[in-house]
């Protein structure tokens, strides 16, 4: 049984390396499948993610797989020529706001400029303020408080 702890040391572990893939079967038909690069995907059982302990996984051969605990980030609803793509440096956690408590920094219809902070991405415990690096408006947030964002994914829709 996996649990998401270990699930998130595993993306961590991978995004430190050089490894691009890890596939790791567990017990059952429990399979998880890391790239860097692209969306991590994740497909068992819902009673196989458990607080137990898990256990020792083993590399095996790739197989594409999706993750059910987390959702996409939605597409526009209308495509528009004039959009830029705020995305994630890095692999890590996203944070809307300073603290729990706070005002998230950007939201739809905020103006941003290059030197604006729009988030916090948390990667290795650290915690890194994200730039703009644009001027403009932001038209939509992509991905919710608290979700884990790949390298390159998209985080903000900028007019």
């Amino acid at each position: 049984m996996l649990k998401i702890t270990d699930l998130k040391e595993l993306i961590r572990a991978v995004d430190r390396s050089t490894i691009t893939e890890l596939t790791i079967k567990g017990e059952g038909k429990q399979e998880v499948t890391i790239k860097r690069g692209t969306a991590t995907e994740f497909v068992a059982p819902a009673e196989a993610v458990t607080s137990a302990p898990a256990p020792t996984p083993a590399p095996v051969a790739v197989a594409p797989v999706k993750d059910e605990k987390q959702p996409e980030a939605q597409a526009p609803a209308v495509e528009d020529a004039n959009l830029q793509k705020i995305v994630s440096p890095m692999v890590g956690t996203f944070y809307a706001s300073p603290s729990p408590d706070a005002d998230p920094y950007v939201k739809a219809g905020d103006k941003v400029t290059p030197d604006s902070v729009v988030c916090i991405v948390e990667a290795m415990k650290l915690m890194n303020e994200l730039e703009a690096e644009i001027s403009g408006e932001v038209v939509e947030v992509l991905v919710e408080n608290g979700q884990l964002v790949e390298y390159g994914q998209p985080l903000f829709l900028v007019k």
